[in-house]
């Protein structure tokens, strides 16, 4: 039996924080959470146990994108490109990830579809990095008026029979899928995706409030990185952003980069909404850990100046955020450790309905990182093994 003690630690649960708080680990699987310390295990003093942070939005780090192998290559590619991604988010405290593509063609969001796939059936048996949790389409059902970074040559209609096709490609890992709910067809769309167990975001939308309250109705239950590449609040038209705060059955995704959003917008938001709805995104791309210069997003042409990624035209392109940056950034923002890293663990699981996961709690998964008084990463477990060691 592998049994794993880590005590004498700052346990934030995230519920509430206990310290000295001791947490035992068998067989992968956290077994019990008690206050006090004890003889025997990994004297953490001076550290922070956390739950690992889980990202449903993120298109790559460290030179590999996920829409990027699949358009360039095979299966195997992106499931290679996968495989490397989860290693380099592991660095950053992540135990699970949504892979998420941009708008592409059919043949290449299939081949993507394939390639998760590969990925999760190879993290079954060889596990090195962070868990691949399945695919978060990010389109191509978007609205063109709101593309942002999107390429407009592959925006489409909603199309049962596409989703269809890719969740049979990916054996059904399709996590979740981001669409515009004022499209023809997409109530009828977000119906099926919810049939079928994939969560629903609204996003790169213009969408009424009428629209939006009636995709909400209909079974979506996210908004993706909320307030970016969305129809604007007016005091005469509330809009979608109007829409998804009032809902409480809907979880809202923000971006933490002190770019895409203020500190003020940040607080206004868990004002308005509580904690419990928010999640923490990267939205982060292929230049993730890299140097400033010139990449590509779904084949459109991105500029990094001083870590801010845009197209040539100034639109904001994802970002180079890390999640372990974006809780130092809550902190600074002037959020309690705790809401803060509930909002990077416990919601998104529950957002993309993954059970037992994102808290340190009996029964759960034990995926943990470790951090220092300063919040930077000092190990990562994963199923109870040290995975930075």
């Amino acid at each position: 039996m592998s049994k794993v003690i880590l005590t004498n630690a700052r346990v934030i649960t995230p519920f509430e924080e206990i310290y000295p708080g001791t947490v035992e680990i068998e067989n992968g699987i956290i077994k019990k959470v008690y206050e006090g310390r004890t003889s025997g295990g990994e004297n953490l003093e001076g550290k922070i146990v956390a739950p690992g942070f889980i990202d449903v939005h993120t298109h790559g780090i460290g030179g590999f994108d996920v829409t990027y192998s699949a358009m360039g290559g095979s299966e195997q590619e992106v499931e290679e490109t996968l495989i490397k991604m989860s290693e380099k988010y592991l660095t950053h405290g992540v135990v699970y990830f949504l892979p998420t593509t941009v708008t592409a063609s059919h043949e290449v969001l299939l081949t993507a579809a394939k390639g998760v796939k590969n990925a999760v059936s190879y993290q079954k048996d060889q596990l090195t990095g962070a868990k691949i949790g399945g695919l978060h389409l990010e389109g191509p059902y978007i609205n063109k008026e709101k593309k942002g970074a999107q390429n407009p040559e592959f925006i489409r209609l909603p199309n049962i029979q596409e989703l269809k096709e890719y969740w049979k490609a990916s054996e059904g890992n399709i996590k979740t899928i981001t669409i515009a709910p004022e499209l023809e067809g997409a109530l009828e769309f977000i119906q099926y995706a919810r049939r079928l167990g994939v969560s629903v975001s609204l996003g790169h939308t213009n969408a009424t409030y009428e629209e939006a309250k009636a995709a909400i109705y209909a079974g979506a239950n996210r908004a993706s990185h909320l307030y970016n590449a969305m129809r604007p609040i007016n005091h005469r038209d509330p809009g979608v952003i109007a829409a998804a705060l009032e809902s409480p059955q809907v979880y809202v995704e923000l971006i933490t980069d002190l770019i895409h959003l203020s500190p003020e917008i940040i607080k206004f938001t868990v004002n308005h909404t509580g904690i419990e709805r928010v999640v923490v995104i990267t939205d982060s791309i292929i230049a993730t850990d890299l140097p400033d210069g010139e990449y590509s997003l779904g084949g459109l042409k991105v500029i990094v100046k001083d870590g801010i990624c845009r197209l040539e035209d100034g639109t904001l392109a994802g970002s180079t955020l890390t999640m372990d940056k974006a809780l130092r950034n809550l902190i600074q923002t002037g959020f309690s450790l705790k809401d803060a890293i509930r909002a990077m663990t416990y919601n998104p699981a529950r957002a993309i309905e993954l059970h037992k996961s994102g808290a340190i709690l009996p029964g759960y998964s034990a995926d943990l990182v470790i951090l220092d008084e300063d919040l930077n990463v000092d190990s990562v477990y994963i199923n109870g093994k040290n995975m930075l060691s």
